[in-house]
């Protein structure tokens, strides 16, 4: 993942530095007290006490340094790009599945911040990379591991 952008929504952004922030006091500090109390118990060769927090502690730590990898590669996606004529990152897309006549509202966002439960899909998924450039109007094929779905984009905002 080296100098790999990775974009970002202010929220996205304040998310992801308070869950940083969170790891770095909060989680450190526990681990640290539970190596201490684990010190405490004698030989360190046979404490498996000691090892699981020397364990967690360097997966800990693995996590932190990913995720300041990836924070000293972010940008925040400018909202003012959205022109509403075409899909982009941050484009909230209204679209008409052609097979069921079903109506679906999506908000493309980075991989990161995707949540299909509140609607936001990942522009690196199938259906956002199929979506992207395209305009109101525009209808789209999109192969899923469940075969092929048909859309036609109703709206862009």
């Amino acid at each position: 993942m080296a100098n790999e952008v990775t974009y970002y929504s202010e929220e996205g952004l304040k998310k992801l530095l308070k869950e940083l922030h969170r790891l770095k006091t909060g989680e450190r500090t526990a681990i640290a007290q539970q190596i201490a109390e684990a010190r405490e118990k004698g030989d360190l060769s046979e404490n498996a006490e000691y090892k699981a927090a020397k364990e967690a502690q360097s997966m800990l730590e693995t996590k932190i340094s990913k995720m300041e990898e990836a924070l000293s590669n972010a940008r925040v996606m400018d909202k003012s790009q959205k022109t509403g004529t075409d899909v982009r990152i941050l484009s909230e897309v209204k679209l008409k599945n052609l097979d069921n006549n079903s109506t679906l509202l999506y908000i493309l966002v980075s991989e990161s911040e995707a949540d299909l439960k509140a609607g936001k899909i990942s522009i690196t998924s199938p259906i956002g990379k199929a979506l992207l450039g395209k305009k109101k109007e525009d209808e789209v094929e999109v192969s899923v591991p469940s075969g092929k779905l048909r859309f036609k984009i109703l709206d862009i905002k």
